[in-house]
């Protein structure tokens, strides 16, 4: 799932104002300073989850009323969208079964003023990113300023979108109209060609998403993905319905942060910002 979508769907882009500070930790829910950026051994890549038995997709837990009591440090996981390759600017499906292209020039240029952002910003203590190209560079590039390590989780690849890796959403609609309305209007159906449906994408990712939330508690993670896995996580946070993945913009090196405590309560606190690239 990528602007091929938003281009074949009506819509306006949402553009937020200015950084939001709260994308790091804070203490209880309110936002607050991050801490120190753990030392790590250069960039190097580490192993990642792999790919185990998928449990059940979990949706945040119902806010409790009134005023929560202090509820801890919050496991924050700031949602890092890879820079644009040559088929986001074509608008074009580009998942995990097609042909991994790398950042484009203008991609390269989002992900170092992103990563000096980050850098400038400071308490992001590890860095998760998708196996595929686009990512893994991004990620790279941030975990050069940071002195940290990039962990690959397969679990945040793209979506597979089958026969119609490559094509602009008005292609798919002229050559596969069935099976795109049906895709468009339920989360159980896939893409022409054996792709992936949306079911089953938010199935790894609630897997990534929980042995991230176990492996790094209480810390600040930057999430390198694409716009598929990060609006689920968005949504899952929010328990919204998965026609809401249409409804979210998310733009190439855009910034987003959800904030997750340890009684199942979870706080998007960022979402879609792209100051640092203006």
């Amino acid at each position: 799932m990528n602007e091929a979508i938003s281009a074949g769907l009506a819509g306006r882009e949402w553009e937020p104002s200015g950084y939001a500070a709260e994308f790091v930790a804070g203490a209880g829910g309110a936002a607050g300073a991050g801490g120190g950026v753990a030392a790590g051994a250069g960039s190097g890549v580490g192993a990642g989850i792999g790919s185990g038995v998928e449990p059940a997709v979990q949706e945040a837990a119902p806010a409790a009323s009134g005023w929560p009591a202090d509820r801890g440090t919050p496991t924050t996981l700031v949602l890092l969208r890879h820079g644009e390759t040559p088929l986001t600017s074509e608008k074009r499906f580009s998942g995990s079964g097609g042909s991994d292209p790398s950042l484009s020039e203008a991609g390269r240029r989002q992900t170092e003023a992103t990563a000096a952002l980050l850098a400038a910003r400071g308490g992001v203590q590890a860095i998760v990113a998708s196996p595929l190209r686009r990512c893994r560079e991004t990620a790279q590039a941030v975990a050069a300023r940071l002195g940290l390590d990039v962990h690959v989780e397969e679990c945040l690849r793209e979506a597979d979108f089958g026969a119609w890796e490559g094509l602009t959403f008005a292609e798919v609609r002229e050559r596969y109209a069935d099976d795109l309305t049906a895709w468009l209007t339920s989360p159980a159906a896939a893409p022409s060609g054996g792709g992936e449906s949306f079911e089953a994408v938010a199935r790894r990712v609630a897997v990534a998403r929980d042995v991230l939330l176990a492996r790094h508690a209480a810390e600040t993670v930057l999430v390198v993905s694409h716009v598929g896995p990060l609006r689920t996580l968005v949504r899952m946070a929010l328990g919204a319905p998965a026609e809401s993945l249409f409804r979210m913009e998310l733009a190439a090196a855009s910034l987003s942060a959800v904030a997750y405590y340890a009684d199942g309560n979870a706080s998007v606190r960022l979402l879609n910002d792209t100051g640092h690239l203006r």
